[in-house]
């Protein structure tokens, strides 16, 4: 059987820029081997899946990086709701866009609310709510997070936080680095990321630098970032939702103001030529992150159909 495919970089307003995703809009009647099969022939760091709502939502999205499934990925899911939009698949995207509309996905980590609008220059902003609300894991010894990324320990910043394990829906290793100099120069080591696993916490890594507006030369952007998950068949990730959303409430955590809306906008992807820009809301009451949400546009790239791999 033949199944359509839609081809978007996510994360950009340009082609060839952002995060590549391969969105199969109706997917009923594949299994999850054959989901797997097809996620490692686009091999892209996701794919996503979309299946007829088992709880009366919107759809049900599965995820697959080219070795796993995933519960929950930022750029898959603002992705999909893009297609969704772009395609027809939710009616004609015109009537829709008049104003704001909210969708709903279902996801193995919870519910996933998507915001979508049209902009004033004619595209398509999705913005997701994570699925879990923020949870701080292990810390990880700075040593061992340096030489998984092929760093020195003095790139590793520790003075707001160690770097630890933070999620909101799919954990990861946020480090801070020193300055812009140490991210460029980050480069994923195999051996010194099995070190990382074997203490029992993710070994997908995500290094940022923090930008400050009051200096002259500041560029628009809040944070860079770049991730790091060979272990799980990403060598890098040019545009990371899941974990920019979770990067966004643990630095809206550590910020003293006890209450607000806290943004940042993100770029990644900018030392794989394919730059990135997210934009992250996160809501703070009592001290306490209440939402975290990310954002951003896509643009289509192409289109096609795929046979359905065989079981067996």
């Amino acid at each position: 059987m033949r199944y359509r495919f839609v081809l978007v970089d996510v994360f950009t307003n340009r082609l060839f820029g952002g995060n590549p995703l391969a969105v199969l809009p109706q997917a009923r009647g594949l299994s999850s081997r054959q989901m797997q099969q097809i996620a490692r022939e686009f091999n892209f760091s996701e794919s996503a899946f979309v299946l007829p709502a088992e709880a009366g939502n919107a759809r049900r999205v599965r995820i697959f990086t080219p070795s796993t499934e995933v519960p929950f990925a930022g750029h898959p899911n603002v992705g999909t709701a893009f297609v969704l939009v772009a395609t027809g698949e939710f009616g004609r995207p015109d009537d829709l866009l008049d104003g704001p509309f909210e969708t709903v996905f279902e996801e193995k980590a919870g519910l996933v609310p998507i915001e979508i609008e049209k902009r004033p220059d004619g595209s398509i902003f999705c913005e997701l709510s994570a699925p879990e609300p923020l949870s701080l894991g292990k810390a990880v010894p700075a040593e061992e997070v340096a030489a998984a990324v092929s760093l020195r320990t003095e790139d590793i910043d520790v003075r707001a936080h160690p770097p630890r394990v933070a999620s909101v829906g799919l954990p990861f290793v946020m480090a801070e680095l020193v300055d812009r100099d140490a991210l460029a120069r980050a480069r994923s080591h195999a051996a010194a990321l099995d070190v990382v696993a074997s203490r029992g916490v993710t070994p997908d890594i995500h290094l940022y630098v923090r930008c400050d507006r009051r200096r002259q030369h500041f560029d628009g952007f809040d944070v860079r970032a770049r991730m790091f998950a060979p272990l799980d068949g990403v060598p890098e990730d040019p545009a990371t939702g899941s974990a920019n959303a979770a990067l966004s409430a643990m630095l809206a955590s550590l910020d003293p103001k006890p209450d607000g809306e806290f943004r940042y906008r993100i770029a990644q992807g900018v030392e794989m030529g394919r730059p990135s820009v997210l934009e992250a809301r996160v809501e703070k009451r009592d001290g306490a992150v209440v939402t975290a949400r990310i954002g951003g546009t896509s643009v289509l790239v192409g289109e096609g159909w795929i046979e359905g791999p065989e079981e067996g």
